[in-house]
């Protein structure tokens, strides 16, 4: 469910366009719009504004100016709808590489604009849950190789089973309150400067 409290950043070079897609959000009860005619400086208006959706619309954007904007969505992480009157795969391609959400050709109605917003924003939700478990399930794997590392290293340096050595870095982490991983590291730092 969307909430119309979302700020919009609408960037365009048209003021007729720009005011298609002012209406479509204000009848959709998106009240906090701000419209930008001029792509020159928009980082610096980006971060002032902290917009919760942005959304883009070239009538014919040259390839340069498509790049100055890909650089940008690249690195701002939020929901980004872009509208373009024409586009060629290899430009899709690059929207979608530079983390545009949804990349619209020729379809600027009044009336899309809300369901195209929803979807910009679900699908951004989407990717960002699915890389946060992604490095979620790549930090939990460091996390059991440096345990097994360690593991090895206090068996092979002081006669330990393997049950004995991970209960001696579990009850250590235990007593100086840290993580596992976190003491198995120190061990695994610690073998590197005594061998």
């Amino acid at each position: 469910m969307m909430h119309s409290d979302l700020t919009v950043l609408v960037i365009d070079e048209n003021a007729i366009r720009a005011s298609i897609i002012e209406e479509g959000l204000r009848e959709a009860g998106h009240l906090r719009v701000t419209v930008v005619h001029e792509v020159n400086g928009i980082a610096r208006i980006i971060e002032n504004l902290k917009p919760d959706v942005i959304i883009i619309d070239l009538e014919n954007p040259n390839r340069d100016m498509m790049e100055h904007l890909f650089q940008l969505t690249r690195t701002v992480g939020r929901p980004i709808a872009m509208f373009v009157d024409r586009s060629d795969t290899a430009s899709i391609e690059a929207a979608v590489d530079a983390g545009v959400s949804a990349y619209i050709v020729d379809g600027l109605k009044k009336e899309r604009v809300k369901p195209i917003l929803d979807m910009a924003v679900s699908r951004f939700n989407a990717f960002s849950r699915l890389q946060r478990e992604l490095a979620d399930a790549r930090s939990a794997l460091e996390e059991r190789k440096v345990i097994e590392r360690a593991k090895g290293i206090l068996m092979k340096m002081r006669g330990l089973s393997e049950e004995e050595a991970f209960a001696l870095l579990r009850q250590t982490a235990m007593n100086e309150k840290k993580k596992l991983s976190d003491i198995a590291q120190s061990v695994v730092t610690a073998a590197g400067l005594l061998m």
